[in-house]
């Protein structure tokens, strides 16, 4: 898949409203949920089910479940984000991520937040501080 199709993906879930551990294009999602909708449009199969996790990710019992599914489930990257890449977070003070997003290229990405719905927003010099992980779908070129 090519990163202007994730891009363009991405896009058509913006204005969908916040919905936590929701992943229905128009209706509602979660920053994991756009994830997941944009990779199914795509044509990529269904994540494995998660676990019940809270909408602030403080659940320690589930602290390390975003970085595991983003291990297992797509390809570590390094450098800077390029355009469709998934991008991890830290929030607050964890040492762990608990927000993820896409690229979409210009110093932008496209992100689900809470009161917000689906965005797309500069990636800023706060939110490059608190990246913390690039992963790309699997086949991506």
């Amino acid at each position: 898949m090519r990163r202007a199709e994730i891009v363009a993906a991405a896009r058509l879930w913006v204005g969908t409203p916040y919905r936590h551990q929701a992943a229905t294009l128009g209706a509602g999602c979660d920053c994991l949920g756009l994830v997941r909708g944009v990779w199914q449009a795509l044509g990529g199969a269904a994540p494995p089910a998660l676990p019940n996790y809270r909408a602030d990710w403080r659940d320690n019992r589930h602290a390390a479940e975003l970085l595991a599914l983003a291990e297992r489930l797509l390809q570590p990257a390094a450098g800077a984000p390029q355009p469709g890449q998934v991008l991890l977070f830290h929030l607050g003070r964890t040492a762990l991520p608990k927000h993820c997003g896409i690229a979409a290229g210009d110093g932008r990405f496209i992100h689900a937040q809470e009161g917000l719905g689906v965005i797309e927003a500069n990636l800023t010099a706060g939110w490059r501080r608190r990246l913390a992980g690039l992963y790309e779908f699997p086949g991506t070129h």
